[in-house]
C-alpha cells in the first residue's frame, strides 16, 4: 500500500494510494516471502540493512528469516535459541530513531531485540557473511508471563503496555520500560485505564504522543479503543530536568536552555518561569 493520510489536502489529487494491490517483482509476478510451511500468525518484521533493503521477519514458532527486498529474494533463515512460541511478541531495531545507525553503515551489522514471554534476545545479523548471533537477555518477573503487549521503541527505551497470558486468562493492565543501554527493566506505578491486550502502539515523533489502538479486554471482547498518552509521561529522557547548582548566572541560564532545546527538540518554546525555576533551584 502506497499510504497517504486521509486528512491531507493533495489525496483527491493522487492515484492508487491508500489500496491494498499485491506485491509484485519487476515482472509482475507475485512475490512469496517464506516458505511454504510457515506460520506467521502473529508475526513481526523489520526493515534493516545498510541500504534499508532487508526485511527480517519473526514467526512461530521460533523462527527468523531474511528477504532482499531489492531481488526479491529470501536469502536467510535461522532458529530463535528459545524454548517460547514466538508471536504477538516485541521486535525491534535498535537503529529505530537514529541509535545505531552510524554503526550499521560502517559495518553491516544489523542489531535487533525480541522480547517475548521469557524470552530476551539481541539478535546480530551480518550481512556480509550472512550470519546470525544470538545473545540472552533477561527479563522482569512482571512481564515474563506476557505476550501480546503493544510496544513502542524510543531512542533507548523499550515501553510496553498490558498483554495477557498464554491461555489469555491473565491479562494486564500494567506499563514496562526496558533501557536498551542499561540493560535494565523498570515497571511503572501508572498503569492502563483497563486490561488490555493484542492492541497497537504507534509513535507520533512530530507530536511526542503514543497512540495504543484496539485490542481485547480481560473478556476477550474485542475493543475499538483508542488511548493517547503524552511521551514524557513514560520516557524521563523527554522531559525537561531541573539541575542543582551552587552558582548560576544568567548567560549560564541561557546556556542550559539552548542545550536543553537542542538535546530533548522542544518545539513549544519556553516561559520566563522556567528560568525561575533554575534560579530558586540552584540557590
Amino acid at each position: 500500500m502506497k499510504y497517504v493520510s486521509v486528512w491531507s489536502d493533495i489525496l483527491d489529487k493522487l492515484n492508487n494510494y491508500n489500496q491494498w494491490i499485491p506485491f509484485t517483482d519487476n515482472h509482475n509476478h507475485p512475490i512469496i516471502i517464506g516458505r511454504d510451511n510457515d506460520h506467521y500468525t502473529g508475526a513481526r518484521a523489520v526493515i534493516g540493512g545498510v541500504n534499508n533493503n532487508l526485511l527480517f521477519i519473526t514467526y512461530l514458532f521460533n523462527n527468523i528469516s531474511v528477504f532482499d527486498l531489492n531481488t526479491f529474494q529470501f536469502i536467510k533463515h535461522d532458529i530463535l535459541p528459545t524454548n517460547d512460541d514466538i508471536f504477538y511478541h516485541c521486535f525491534v531495531s535498535k537503529s529505530e530513531n537514529g541509535q545505531g545507525q552510524e554503526m550499521i553503515k560502517t559495518n553491516k551489522r544489523n542489531q535487533m531485540l525480541l522480547f517475548c514471554f521469557k524470552t530476551g534476545l539481541s539478535i546480530e545479523y551480518d550481512e556480509d557473511n550472512n550470519i546470525f548471533q544470538f545473545h540472552q537477555l533477561s527479563l522482569c518477573d512482571d512481564i515474563a508471563p506476557f505476550y501480546a503487549y503493544a510496544y513502542v521503541c524510543i531512542n533507548d527505551i523499550i515501553l510496553f503496555f498490558g498483554g495477557c497470558s498464554w491461555n489469555c486468562n491473565v491479562s494486564s493492565k500494567s506499563v514496562h520500560k526496558y533501557s536498551i543501554r542499561e540493560k535494565k527493566w523498570m515497571t511503572f506505578q501508572n498503569t492502563l485505564p483497563s486490561l488490555l491486550y493484542y492492541c497497537a502502539a504507534i509513535l507520533n515523533e512530530e507530536e511526542n504522543y503514543i497512540h495504543i489502538i484496539g485490542g481485547k479486554d480481560n473478556k476477550r471482547k474485542i475493543l475499538l479503543t483508542h488511548m493517547k498518552t503524552k511521551v514524557r509521561v513514560w520516557d524521563p529522557s523527554q522531559l525537561v530536568i531541573i539541575c542543582l547548582f551552587i552558582l548560576i548566572s544568567e548567560n549560564e541560564i541561557k546556556c542550559i536552555i539552548e542545550y536543553w532545546t537542542k538535546t530533548l527538540k522542544i518545539k513549544l518554546g519556553w516561559i520566563d518561569d522556567f528560568d525561575k525555576i533554575i534560579v530558586k533551584y540552584s540557590r
